[in-house]
């Protein structure tokens, strides 16, 4: 018995520790954090029952070992990982009639910053919690953090390296579903440990301070709420937190749970740390955690549902994703009935039948998965043929993860997804072209190449007879397709389905080749890759396309239908250079905060997602709101003015009304 034991042990601490190398080093996942959570809890059972702890057991690691590439080097003081509880009642208890700090537990990558003579000399990630990976010109871009600080001393601090789900969303748009970025974590961590650091300047990643580590020669009188208050006047973003005790903890996790389904920063728990710095330092630490702090981690509402179907979802590069289909249950608040599967390696890992009782949650109380099969019966076929062409699928391996793809070529959904983002908001804008009417006129034969888009009009007799369809509906489509004809190449270039090309690169692409389509198609990748934000992948995937015959002929098939309108040729084009703006709220002149993004950049400025001391103003209509960018401006002098006071300041009235 104590032998099989010992074999468990063994087996778990080498999947625990596969799943943290991919999770850490790799920025990919293999299991899903409700899995790790349980096989975790079961290693901890089995070492206190056995006695047995392996030397490589994550129960005694704090981490991952650093990446070979990037310089590493040893924390001053190590970096430990914190234990953990689900239980509300266990964390009130911790407190012992203590105070404490509560705090957000976010989601992204932990760097530790160090500051001298007022100024940024160093930053290094986690790692393994003695040996991080040195990142400080990656830092330096991060859009949020002070370069330069009033403090003349030194000054060290840890934080946390995060992209917002909002930012997250929008570096997703217009990406196949295989390219897609999985979450924002695995996209933070990749992106602050890149070896050059104009990918982590586009990505937008943020740092939230948690923790001062040290500040020379400054007495806090032994608050961790006035190192807080210390570090938001050296100007950093901290996170959110408040001072707790017995009394109030349970009604405080409350507020933070009410917050999550809107909070824009990924956050997996909360973190309670004494407020008495000496008291919680005076109870030292064990081999893997210290005692002055405590994770709380939410306790996944799980309900127990029946599998009814899988269905398999089609992308434009042949991905065939499985997704679940289930009974619709009640979790967080709302109701769910579908949940992604991911790929071949986790549908087979979860042992999937039709008709199985599954349980189901939300991870990080937000996207639906499935914790565990119940039944695993294990008689979910995978398809032989793809769901939309009938054509013969194929299993293909990269690493450890197997994925679906189907072969051909001509798979309609292929051409249906491409037709779907050339005919986006973002694209060409083509108003009533949706999916279902693609997938109509690909059906009939009427459009098998983009450009055939623009010569529909020869099929009027045919569209009108179309199911939904009639005299108005073909006349809408037609009219939208005659107003796409004039367009931008920026909108051109993002609508061509170039791999890693989304709305933002299109626009550097467009605006470092002055707008010109024939310059963009003979760039070589050196060229390419010397534009910042874009990158030695991105670039050979443009040129991978570029250099293809058949998208060529398309190019100059679409330049023959296309009117591409050249922006910023007017005496107006630079009235914005060099300055930069954050958008918030409500507008009244613009439909969208992004059509006013349009204009400041069409004009030569430049708009951010944060408030930062490189920010020329901010424009809110509410000017005297309490919201966290207001505040920030206020904190660092820059303007806040109305939409209006904007137009009249930075922009002529012929400007304005043109605009407008």
């Amino acid at each position: 018995m104590q032998e099989s034991k010992q074999s468990r042990i063994k087996y778990l601490v080498d999947r625990l520790n596969a799943a943290s190398k991919a999770y850490y080093a790799e920025d990919r996942e293999i299991m899903s954090n409700f899995e790790y959570d349980k096989l975790y809890d079961e290693l901890v059972s089995l070492e206190n029952e056995t006695g047995v702890i392996l030397s490589n057991s994550p129960t005694v690691n704090v981490g991952f070992e650093a990446v070979e590439e990037l310089p590493k080097e040893h924390h001053q003081s190590p970096m430990l990982s914190l234990g953990k509880t689900k239980s509300r009642e266990e964390l009130r208890d911790w407190l012992q009639g203590h105070s404490a700090i509560l705090s957000w537990k976010l989601d992204g990558l932990t760097i530790v910053l160090t500051y001298s003579g007022g100024k940024l000399a160093k930053a290094v990630t986690r790692g393994n919690g003695e040996i991080g990976e040195v990142v400080t010109n990656n830092a330096r871009t991060f859009v949020n953090l002070p370069l330069c600080i009033p403090f003349p001393g030194e000054l060290i601090l840890r934080g946390e390296a995060v992209i917002t789900y909002s930012d997250f969303e929008k570096m997703n748009q217009g990406l196949a579903e295989e390219e897609k970025y999985k979450n924002p974590r695995n996209l933070c961590s990749g992106s602050v440990r890149q070896l050059n650091n104009a990918v982590t300047a586009g990505r937008n990643v943020r740092l939230y301070a948690f923790t001062l580590v040290s500040a020379e020669n400054v007495d806090f009188h032994n608050s961790r709420m006035a190192q807080f208050e210390f570090l938001k006047e050296q100007g950093f973003e901290v996170v959110d937190h408040v001072e707790v005790n017995e009394d109030t903890i349970l009604s405080a996790i409350d507020s933070f749970e009410a917050k999550i389904a809107h909070y824009d920063v990924p956050s997996d728990g909360l973190v309670l740390t004494y407020e008495d710095i000496t008291y919680g330092q005076s109870l030292g630490r064990t081999a893997k955690f210290p005692r002055d702090a405590i994770a709380f981690k939410w306790a996944d509402e799980l309900r127990e549902t029946t599998l009814r179907e899988i269905e398999w979802s089609a992308s434009r590069t042949g991905l065939i994703n499985p997704v679940a289909i289930f009974d619709p249950v009640e979790l967080e608040g709302t109701t769910v009935s579908r949940a992604s599967v991911h790929n071949i390696s986790i549908l087979r890992g979860l042992r999937l039948g039709i008709g199985d009782k599954i349980t189901v949650y939300k991870a990080n109380m937000i996207i639906p998965q499935i914790a565990e099969n119940l039944t695993g019966s294990d008689t979910v076929a995978i398809p032989d043929v793809c769901p939309v062409c009938g054509q013969l699928t194929r299993i293909h391996q990269v690493s450890d993860v197997q994925s679906l793809y189907c072969e051909n070529k001509a798979c309609p959904a292929k051409q249906i997804k491409s037709f779907a983002l050339f005919v986006s908001r973002d694209a060409l804008n083509v108003d009533g072209l949706s999916e279902a009417t693609l997938e109509k006129l690909i059906d009939c034969g009427m459009i098998r190449e983009l450009p055939d888009l623009f010569s529909l009009e020869r099929y009027k007799d045919q569209i009108i007879r179309m199911e939904g369809f009639g005299e108005k509906s073909y006349e809408k489509l037609i009219a939208g397709i005659n107003q796409a004809r004039n367009t931008t190449l920026p909108r051109l270039i993002y609508g061509l389905g170039i791999e890693n090309i989304g709305v933002a690169n299109a626009k550097v692409l467009c605006r470092f080749f002055d707008y010109s389509l024939e310059k963009i198609r003979e760039a070589d990748v050196a060229t390419l890759s010397a534009i910042e934000g874009i990158g030695e992948v991105i670039a050979a995937g443009i040129v991978n396309f570029m250099q293809k015959e058949d998208n060529r002929r398309i190019l100059e098939a679409l330049m023959k239908e296309l009117t591409l309108e050249v922006p910023g040729t007017d005496e107006n084009s630079a009235a914005l250079a060099g300055l930069s703006f954050v958008v918030t709220g409500s507008l009244n002149h613009f439909a969208s905060r992004n059509d006013l993004k349009e204009l400041i950049e069409a004009r030569g400025g430049k708009v951010t997602g944060s408030v930062t001391g490189k920010t020329t103003c901010l424009i809110n209509n509410d000017v005297l709101s309490a919201s966290a960018k207001n505040k920030k401006a206020k904190e660092l002098g820059v303007m806040i003015l109305s939409e209006d006071d904007f137009l009249k300041k930075y922009l002529s009235d012929a400007d304005v009304t043109s605009s407008i």
